[in-house]
């Protein structure tokens, strides 16, 4: 890994928000998925979340989520799930959804644990989605339609998110534990050993601050001795 990119990854790491998220309910079109993930990764977000049903199950590891090496995606079986999961780490859950409780995207504290849920393209969020969320959030509009693309709505609640963190400097503390940053150094610094250490069930070395590998004789002759097929 070059000097150059060891530092911008370092650097992308130290940014990462782990108490900002979003969630994907049914969300299934490859190119609005991936325009989601772009701006989770825009905007510092280290993991995000999806529910899909079997036939979109592709989306999980597919062309369209190129932008999940740098984003975690963590998938669940339900909704029902997924808000489970993001209130147990004590998050705010907010759902885009255009009812007479709603209130403008912005009056909401994103400084505060805060999961966005987004719902499919055509339906919009489930009923219970929006039975399960704290917070139905509007974007005002005042044109002859009244919703937005997908991923052009969470591109603008998202900046909003980090408006408001970056006035708080959330954005100079370091969030991620050193664990999580090492495994996104060695993928993204090293991805060919990466899949040797995948495929020959290796763990993964150290990677020291210059971004070197640092690793015993062992580690090394068991990478030698790892062929990559064609």
């Amino acid at each position: 890994m070059s000097p150059e990119r060891n530092q911008k990854i370092r650097e992308m790491l130290r940014k990462r928000q782990t108490s900002l998220t979003v969630c994907m309910e049914q969300v299934h079109k490859p190119h609005n998925v991936s325009a989601v993930v772009r701006s989770c990764d825009a905007v510092g977000i280290h993991e995000m979340h999806a529910v899909w049903d079997e036939k979109n199950q592709k989306l999980r590891g597919g062309t369209a989520m190129g932008s999940q090496n740098w984003v975690k995606m963590t998938t669940h079986s339900s909704i029902s799930d997924a808000v489970t999961h993001l209130k147990s780490q004590q998050m705010q859950v907010l759902v885009t959804n255009l009812s007479s409780d709603a209130v403008d995207f912005r009056e909401i504290d994103y400084t505060k644990p805060t999961a966005i849920i987004l719902g499919q393209e055509k339906t919009g969020a489930t009923p219970e989605a929006i039975q399960l969320a704290d917070h139905d959030i509007v974007i005002p509009m005042v044109g002859m339609v009244q919703s937005l693309n997908v991923s052009v709505a969470a591109a603008l609640v998202l900046y909003e998110a980090q408006r408001q963190r970056q006035l708080a400097n959330m954005y100079d503390e370091m969030q991620l534990p050193e664990e999580e940053c090492q495994r996104v150094l060695f993928e993204g610094g090293y991805p060919i050993y990466k899949e040797m250490c995948f495929r020959k069930k290796i763990p993964y070395p150290a990677i020291d601050e210059d971004g070197k590998i640092v690793a015993d004789d062992d580690w090394w002759q068991r990478m030698q001795a790892t062929k990559i097929k064609g």
